[in-house]
C-alpha cells in the first residue's frame, strides 16, 4: 500500500506538541491523517495544513468510542497523548500519581483497544511514545518514569502478542526535545514542594528540577525529530524500538552498561548534586 492511502490517527496534537509535530510529519509524507485531541480548538495548525482534526479526550470512554465510529479505516496509531508530574518519593501525592498513569497508561491500552479492529483488518501498526525515561532513573520524577516503563513493558508485549495477527508494535523512545511539555506540566501540577517536605533546606534547587525548568526549550527541534521518528516508521521494516531526541543515544548506551555507571551524570543534569551540597551543609 503506498503512503498516499494509509491511515494514521495521533492522539495528543494540541498545537506546540510532540503530536502536533508528528501528524505534520506524516501529512507531509502524503498520510492521511487524523490528528486528535481532548479540546479540537487546540489544534489550529493541524486544521491550517488540512489535516483532519478529531475531539478524543482519551480518558473518556464515551470519547473513545464517539472517535472511532468517526474513523472507517485505520493503518497506524500512535498513542502519544501523555502529561507529567514531577516530585521527590517522599513527598508524592498518590492521587495525583494515580491520575498520571491513567492518562500514561490506560489511556493508551483502551485507545488501542478500541481500534484494535480496524488495525487487526489492515494488519496495521501500533506506535506507544513510552520515553528514554522508561529505562533510566532520574530524581524528581519517579512517576512519571514509572509510568512510561509501565507503558514499555506494556508495548513490548503487545508486539510479541499481535504479531501473529500481522500487527507490528513500536516503543517510540524520545530523548530532550523542544516542545510545551514544561510548560503545560507546570500549569497543570505545579511541581512546587508540598509543606513540610524534608527537602525544605534545598526548596529552590530541588523546585528548578520538580518545575521542569532546568530542560526548558532543550533538545533538538520538534520537527527534525518527528521528521526522522516518521522516516523510520515507513520502513519496510520498521525497527521495534525507535530512539530519536537529545541524549536518546545516552540513555541507550547507558541501559547496557553497568548498573549506576551514570549516577554522577543524571545528577549533574537534574541539580541532584547540588541539593546534597545544600542538605550537607
Amino acid at each position: 500500500m503506498s503512503d498516499n492511502n494509509r491511515k494514521v490517527l495521533i492522539t495528543g496534537c494540541s498545537d506546540g506538541g510532540l503530536g502536533a509535530a508528528l501528524a505534520i510529519a506524516f501529512h507531509e509524507n502524503g498520510l492521511e491523517v487524523y490528528a486528535t485531541a481532548r479540546d479540537v480548538s487546540k489544534m489550529t495548525e493541524m486544521a491550517s495544513r488540512g489535516i483532519k482534526t478529531l475531539c478524543l479526550d482519551v480518558l473518556s470512554e464515551s470519547s473513545i468510542t464517539s472517535c472511532v465510529r468517526q474513523v472507517p479505516e485505520l493503518d497506524i496509531l500512535v498513542n502519544n497523548a501523555g502529561g507529567g508530574y514531577n516530585m521527590p518519593v517522599a513527598d508524592i501525592s498518590i492521587p495525583a500519581a494515580k491520575k498520571l498513569f491513567d492518562l500514561n497508561v490506560w489511556s493508551c491500552l483502551a485507545v488501542t483497544q478500541a481500534f484494535l479492529p480496524l488495525l487487526l483488518k489492515s494488519k496495521g501498526m501500533i506506535v506507544n511514545h513510552t520515553s528514554v525515561a522508561s529505562l533510566c532513573t532520574v530524581p524528581f520524577q519517579a512517576t512519571y518514569n514509572a509510568s512510561k516503563a509501565a507503558m514499555a513493558i506494556f508495548s513490548d508485549t503487545q508486539r510479541l502478542e499481535l504479531k501473529p495477527f500481522g500487527i507490528r508494535v513500536v516503543d517510540l523512545k524520545t530523548g530532550f526535545v523542544q516542545s510545551n511539555f514544561q510548560k503545560n506540566q507546570r500549569k497543570d501540577e505545579g511541581g512546587f514542594l508540598p509543606a513540610g517536605s524534608i527537602y525544605e533546606k534545598a526548596k529552590g534547587a530541588v523546585e528548578r528540577a520538580t518545575r521542569g525548568e532546568l530542560f526548558e526549550d532543550s533538545g533538538m527541534p520538534s520537527q527534525k525529530w518527528a521528521s526522522l521518528v516518521v522516516t523510520d516508521l515507513l520502513r519496510s521494516q520498521p525497527p521495534p524500538n525507535i530512539w530519536k531526541g537529545t541524549k536518546a543515544w545516552l540513555v541507550r548506551i547507558g541501559s547496557v552498561l553497568p548498573f549506576g555507571v551514570l549516577d554522577n551524570t543524571v545528577k549533574k543534569m537534574t541539580g541532584l548534586d547540588d541539593v546534597e551540597r545544600i542538605l550537607q551543609m
